[in-house]
């Protein structure tokens, strides 16, 4: 028995169209349409899972509405000389009414029941930059007399930052001597007090050590003489 005629509107229809460059993610969306009056389920194959990640890759769109599939080609090394195989199928079904495993009905369902849609994969280099084929359409004078005048502002630009550098680095080199000379001048300031009442307390030390050493002494001689006299 024949398989059903897809029910699903797919735009693009027959063909997925990635522009590079190849170097990122590019990305292709596909947009898939319910203009039925039951939910339907869908899936989304291809024969390069490894290069491609597709999301939802799955699901249930609700009777008159549509969904947007993200088709994510995986960064490669581009060949222009090679045409790609990949290809990708839209499987879907008419969602049974009483559908509450979407994986068991997918396992059970009939051949008869499913429908599917092909897709192939085409691959584009990105055109040339739309302002160089605008600049090769003016006259030759006008697109020199463009291409000196930006050169010339960025020239002036530069001299600009650079004498702009030479001021912040002058300036920098002045307050650091600045405030080499700033210390200078404050250190003695500081130390001066410090060091005059570190030695009056030095001289205030030795004095009382004197003092007691000549007790000490007066005292001992006192004991002397009065053992003599005993």
């Amino acid at each position: 028995m024949a398989r059903q005629e897809q029910v699903l509107q797919l735009e693009p229809p027959h063909e997925l169209k990635f522009r590079g460059p190849f170097t990122d993610v590019v990305t292709a969306t596909l947009k898939l349409g319910n203009p039925t009056d039951r939910n339907v389920c869908f899936k989304v194959k291809t024969t390069a899972p490894r290069r491609y990640c597709v999301r939802p890759n799955s699901g249930i769109i609700d009777a008159g509405t549509s969904i947007n599939v993200s088709v994510m080609l995986q960064p490669f090394d581009y060949d222009p000389n090679e045409k790609s195989k990949h290809k990708f199928m839209v499987q879907s079904m008419l969602a049974p009414y009483d559908m509450t495993d979407m994986e068991g009905v997918w396992k059970e369902a009939k051949p008869e029941e499913l429908m599917d849609s092909k897709l192939r994969c085409a691959f584009e280099l990105p055109l040339e930059n739309d302002k160089t084929s605008e600049l090769s359409s003016l006259p030759k004078s006008a697109s020199s007399s463009l291409d000196d005048g930006e050169a010339k502002k960025i020239m002036e630009e530069c001299k600009r930052l650079q004498m702009e550098v030479q001021r912040l680095r002058e300036e920098n080199k002045q307050i650091r001597e600045d405030d080499g000379l700033r210390k200078r001048k404050v250190t003695p300031m500081v130390s001066s007090p410090h060091s005059s009442s570190s030695q009056a307390m030095m001289k205030e030390e030795g004095l009382s050590t004197r003092v007691l050493a000549l007790c000490v002494l007066f005292f001992i001689i006192g004991v002397i003489i009065g053992k003599l006299a005993l």
